[in-house]
């Protein structure tokens, strides 16, 4: 398990999901990574800076946007 800086680059409060550029990479974007249901939606801003846990680095399935930060 690891914990990722990223950036969020799009939002979709339907199903809770995000995409992301982690923190380092200037091409490749993470979609359809889950956001943790207690964040609140109008936190969820693009560009904002978040914190991604990763239970299996090599699959992004299994990250989840745990916070929001400035």
């Amino acid at each position: 398990m690891s914990l990722r800086k990223a950036v969020l680059r799009s939002f979709n409060s339907g199903n809770y999901t995000a995409t992301i550029q982690l923190a380092g990479s200037h091409k490749i974007y993470l979609e359809g990574v889950a956001v943790a249901r207690n964040l609140p939606a109008v936190e969820m801003a693009l560009g904002r800076k978040v914190a991604v846990v990763f239970f299996d680095e090599h699959n992004p399935k299994e990250a989840v946007v745990v916070a929001v930060y400035t």
